[in-house]
């Protein structure tokens, strides 16, 4: 088995004893080559079965043997070209392994708007003049709604924190996942404005697809309770960040917290910047120091299963694109 490694943001490098852990869920004959440069991936791409980390239209449409790519991500929406979709190898992610850093970012959003956190920072100094606005402004979490839209490994990890906080939880999914002690009942789609009538808070647990593309927009903001905070750390794409300011700025919702953008970098002009009650942070929510470690453990199962001739780990569905 011949295994292209291309360093990522996720996975920057192969020490020695995860190459000899590779070598080993490979059996003999595995070579794992490391490739430096995006030019030194094209010169090898041609020798590989197997690819870990980053890839591109340009690297894949290369691959003469390949039958498993490994992406570096949890999210397959940004590799999903037509070249992508129409070849035959497995593609898989670490999807399912990020959940707990999104939900520690998504809570860390949610608790520096409702316990003022965040104006106090901006206001400095002036923050003790204005504490006593603060405490009026401020709220518990505990006896809230927390509504989630998409129930995968994020959205499960979510409730998992949000009752903590002694919040009731309820979720809906698309597909039909397992209920958990947090959500014993999953609701379908169609209970979408069910849930978002009812929630204080909403979080996206969503991957980004056609259908969910622009998701939150006019409409749904007008079904949300003008008290509730909308929160996004999956992909920035599911939100109309135009109609979002629009929303909060007009009282239709209170406010939301976002790890993700529609558009990354957000341009300096757009109006989220300037939207009182809108917490961004730049898409760093999948940052772990536990992170390439679970990646590559998976990774290592994945190649003994491919070995072994047995289904893989994280398997992208392309007709879902998930």
């Amino acid at each position: 088995m011949k295994i292209l490694f291309v360093p990522n943001i996720n996975v920057t490098a192969l020490d020695d004893e995860m190459l000899v852990r590779i070598r080993d869920a490979g059996g003999p004959g595995t070579e794992v080559m490391v490739a430096d440069s995006p030019g030194e991936a094209m010169e090898l791409i041609g020798e590989a079965e197997v690819i870990l980390g980053q890839i591109s239209p340009e690297l894949v449409n290369r691959a003469s043997d390949l039958k498993w790519m490994q992406l570096a991500a949890a999210g397959a929406d940004a590799y999903f070209s037509d070249l992508l979709r129409d070849k035959d190898f497995t593609l898989t992610s670490d999807k399912g392994l990020v959940g707990n850093q999104l939900a520690e970012q998504a809570f860390a959003l949610l608790l520096a708007l409702n316990r003022r956190i965040a104006q106090a920072v901006v206001d400095g100094p002036l923050s003790w003049d204005r504490r006593f606005g603060y405490r009026l402004e401020t709220f518990e979490l505990t006896g809230l709604t927390m509504g989630i839209v998409g129930f995968g490994g994020t959205g499960k990890a979510i409730a998992h924190l949000a009752a903590a906080f002694g919040m009731h939880c309820i979720a809906l999914d698309a597909e039909m996942v397992e209920p958990t002690t947090e959500v014993p009942t999953i609701w379908g789609i169609d209970r979408l404005d069910e849930l978002l009538g009812a929630s204080d808070v909403v979080a996206s647990g969503l991957p980004l697809t056609p259908e969910t593309r622009g998701l939150f927009g006019e409409h749904t903001f007008s079904l949300m309770k003008p008290t509730a905070i909308l929160i996004n750390v999956t992909r920035g794409e599911l939100v109309d960040g135009e109609a979002l300011a629009r929303a909060v700025s007009s009282g239709a919702i209170a406010g939301a917290g976002l790890d993700v953008v529609p558009e990354e970098p957000l341009p300096p002009e757009h109006p989220l910047w300037t939207t009182p009650n809108v917490l961004m942070t730049p898409h760093i929510a999948g940052g772990s120091q536990f992170r390439s470690e679970r990646l590559l453990d998976r990774f290592c199962r994945n190649v003994a299963h491919l070995r072994a001739g047995e289904p893989l780990e994280g398997v992208i569905d392309r007709l879902k694109g998930y």
